[in-house]
């Protein structure tokens, strides 16, 4: 399993920004994938998540209504559509597989303990964000 996220770059505060994460292997709608970002010297954080098989998302408080997930079974795709950008949402962006969209708890914002990330089994190489104030 091979995932390759792509449409990083800089941009400036207010501007969007559309990331895809391109999976290889079988089975792709059968999986969720989520979201990270981190920046140096900080924990990776969860930012949203997709459950391939039916379409369920979930996000965290911080994206407050401007990140949409959203996937393409058909080409084994899900993109993080990333509008009103602003400085804080600098940092390299991860796409990972999980059997579900595992996270703290069932109810409440996407959110994952670091002590859960090990059921993301695969994640790709990520992808650079930066957003000029």
């Amino acid at each position: 399993v091979q995932l390759v996220e792509s449409g990083g770059g800089l941009v400036q505060a207010g501007a969007s920004l559309r990331l895809s994460c391109a999976a290889s292997g079988r089975a792709f709608s059968s999986y969720a994938i989520g979201w990270f970002r981190q920046v140096p010297g900080k924990e990776r954080e969860a930012v949203s998540c997709i459950e391939n098989s039916v379409g369920k998302t979930f996000h965290a408080e911080f994206v407050k209504g401007r990140f949409t997930i959203s996937n393409d079974i058909a080409n084994d795709t899900v993109f993080l559509q990333m509008n009103d950008l602003n400085a804080a949402d600098t940092a390299v962006y991860y796409c990972a597989r999980a059997p579900w969209c595992v996270r703290n708890s069932d109810s409440g914002p996407y959110l994952v303990h670091q002590s859960l990330r090990f059921q993301y089994d695969y994640w790709g190489q990520g992808t650079q964000v930066t957003v000029s104030s």
